[in-house]
């Protein structure tokens, strides 16, 4: 609706500078006080049915009774509003309802600076020097703490009947605990639906990184409707494979190669790490697992003096050479848990101002916003296509049955 050139011309009479108009007092600020008081007058004549000092509200029942005070919080900053009463106590205004001291989409702006990791005390600053309103900590705290309701929901949720592939990898965060602070694990899993769209499927705490907790996991996506898992990419954790294995017997454990470099590299000295990285880069940059098999014996006669190392490969080959039954542009998908790690560090960029959380909750709710935010961004996995053409003729079978039991 256009607003009278006359009428602006009028308001804007003796104006000097910005500050008559975008100050504590200015001109939006009264504005808005007017509207807002004049809208609930209109929304009171709606609900009683007749004007002020109308005849016709005689012996109607009900009648206006005053106005009661209210401070509404904005970006505005505050205002006091008058707001109309009736005598039965029934008028409830829509624009500004009962017991409402923050403006629509305030709240939304306090979530948004706590997704982006701000403290309480950083978000009151900020509200004070960008709008001059007051917050308290236990506003903020209140306003975050429904975020709990929303992250229990999101944590319980059904999820798809098949995952092509799913991440499965932890990071540890400094919360208090039973009185202390320690350094605790969240662990992170993330799916790949056959749309190839990737989700985070929950994430839970635990004091350590342990494959009997990631049982409890995996017991828990099972139980909210997960039939089958593809692929299950996994650090080099003992006993993970196994964990998985047995709740999902048919899945086929990738293990991070990423992961097993990192491993194989604490077996071997600072000056000989590049190199040792350098002559391990031909095992799983193989064309198949049996020049893979070639590579880690000429790695191994090599580099005879660190043992272990092909010990490690070795141990854990019927977990390394999955991958190899893949074509390149597959492979890249699957034989790195690179998902979970950059989810991780956007994690990490989030909370990186808290020295530690005053509990589990805390930690959770912040880290749930996190992921909402870096999840919305996500977009296709890349070669998504010829991937699930690879799935649908190695295990056509399983999907089919999986979304037939869904």
């Amino acid at each position: 609706m256009a607003i009278d050139e006359k009428v602006i011309a009028e308001l804007l009479k003796g104006y000097k500078g910005p500050e008559d108009v975008i100050g504590e007092n200015g001109l939006l600020k009264q504005i808005t006080k007017a509207v807002l008081e004049a809208a609930m007058k209109a929304e009171m004549t709606e609900h009683l049915g007749y004007e002020k000092h109308d005849p016709a509200g005689r012996g109607s029942g009900n009648a206006r009774n005053g106005k009661t005070s209210k401070t509404l919080k904005g970006e505005f900053g505050e205002i006091e509003l008058e707001t109309p009463r009736d005598r039965n106590g029934e008028f409830d205004p829509k624009l500004v309802r009962k017991h409402q001291t923050r403006w629509t989409g305030f709240d939304d702006k306090i979530l948004s600076m706590y997704a982006l990791g701000m403290t309480t005390r950083d978000i009151q600053s900020h509200l004070q020097e960008m709008y001059g309103v007051e917050v308290s900590p236990t506003l903020i705290s209140e306003i975050t703490d429904q975020v709990m309701e929303q992250a229990r929901a999101w944590q319980s949720r059904p999820l798809e009947p098949i995952y092509p592939i799913v991440f499965l990898d932890a990071l540890f965060v400094k919360m208090r605990h039973e009185g202390r602070v320690e350094n605790r694990a969240v662990y992170v899993a993330i799916g790949v639906t056959l749309e190839g769209a990737k989700d985070v499927l929950g994430l839970w705490t635990n004091a350590t990184e342990g494959a009997r907790f990631w049982m409890g996991v995996l017991t828990e996506l099972r139980n909210r409707g997960v039939k089958d898992i593809l692929l299950a990419c996994v650090d080099g954790l003992k006993g993970f494979p196994q964990a998985i294995e047995s709740l999902f017997p048919q899945t086929e454990v990738q293990l991070c190669i990423v992961h097993l470099v990192r491993a194989s590299l604490n077996y071997v000295t600072w000056k000989d790490r590049k190199k040792a990285v350098i002559d391990l880069k031909p095992i799983y940059k193989a064309a198949t697992a049996e020049q893979a098999a070639q590579e880690l014996d000429e790695f191994t006669r090599k580099w005879a003096k660190y043992p272990a190392i092909g010990r490690l490969w070795r141990d854990n080959w019927e977990r390394v050479i999955p991958f190899f039954s893949f074509p390149a542009e597959v492979r890249k998908i699957i034989y790195t848990t690179n998902a979970v790690e950059s989810l991780h560090r956007s994690l990490r960029k989030t909370i990186k101002t808290r020295g530690s959380f005053p509990s589990e909750d805390a930690a959770i709710k912040l880290l749930y916003l996190a992921v909402l935010k870096t999840v919305a961004k996500w977009q296709t996995v890349q070669y998504w296509r010829e991937a699930l053409n690879c799935f649908q003729m190695k295990w056509g079978d399983r999907i089919a049955a999986a979304l037939a039991r869904s």
